[in-house]
């Protein structure tokens, strides 16, 4: 039993280190390749963890093998644009001008139904509203609508609004107080004695979440009572 808890860890730290290099990528945006080196890993790593009769590093050594190819093949992806065209494939045009490209359709697969389910996630329910509709290499569905169908802006209008957008930065999560992100934001240990003082709070401990922008406007969220 012992054995086995070890051996599954191993692999799913080997595991989650992969993935870390392969990108911040969520499962539907990644490429085929980055998709095909997942599920065999995830192959590979199941069966050590069932046979112990399979040493480890038979298991792990292939799956080293496999990150090793996939950082080569993004490194020369990175360097080559037809390299990255042959791994990744290319965006297609699928509406132009209003009208659908069957034969670039027929030639990706894509179904109307597919097509129908991406406009109407993205609030196109007609297509004369659609001007392009391109189907990216992760398999998503970019909309370009016509200008008179395009969600409404400012500028649009003629409005010349200040610009007042500010990042948050997260100060305090979950009663941890992160110090990195304090100094970052140009502050420090005594502002945030302040900020609880303030707010009849005694300790960051009560504190769900905490962010201050770059226009210092702090955000606190305390905790709920248990129920």
């Amino acid at each position: 039993m012992i054995t086995a808890f070890f051996r599954t860890v191993i692999l799913y730290l080997l595991i989650i280190v992969g993935l870390r290099l392969m990108g911040k990528r969520q499962i539907g945006e990644l490429e085929p390749g980055d998709l095909v080196l997942t599920l065999i890993i995830s192959d590979l790593a199941s069966v050590p963890m069932q046979d112990f009769g399979i040493p480890l590093v038979n298991g792990a050594f292939p799956i080293i093998i496999l990150l090793s190819l996939s950082m080569l093949v993004s490194f020369f992806s990175l360097k080559s644009i037809r390299f990255r065209s042959l791994v990744c494939g290319r965006p297609t045009v699928i509406i132009r001008c209003g009208k659908i490209l069957q034969a670039n359709m027929a030639k990706t697969r894509f179904t109307v139904d597919e097509l129908y389910e991406q406009l109407r996630t993205q609030g196109y329910n007609d297509l004369s509203s659609v001007k392009y509709a391109i189907l990216e290499t992760s398999g998503q569905v970019s909309v370009l609508p016509y200008t008179r169908c395009a969600p409404l802006t400012p500028q649009a209008v003629g409005l010349d609004l200040p610009d007042d957008v500010t990042l948050p930065v997260l100060v305090v999560n979950d009663g941890h107080i992160l110090a990195d992100n304090l100094r970052s934001c140009g502050r420090d240990l005594s502002w945030l004695q302040n900020q609880l003082k303030q707010r009849r709070l005694t300790s960051p401990k009560q504190v769900f979440l905490m962010t201050v922008d770059e226009a210092g406007t702090v955000v606190c969220v305390t905790k709920e009572a248990p129920a």
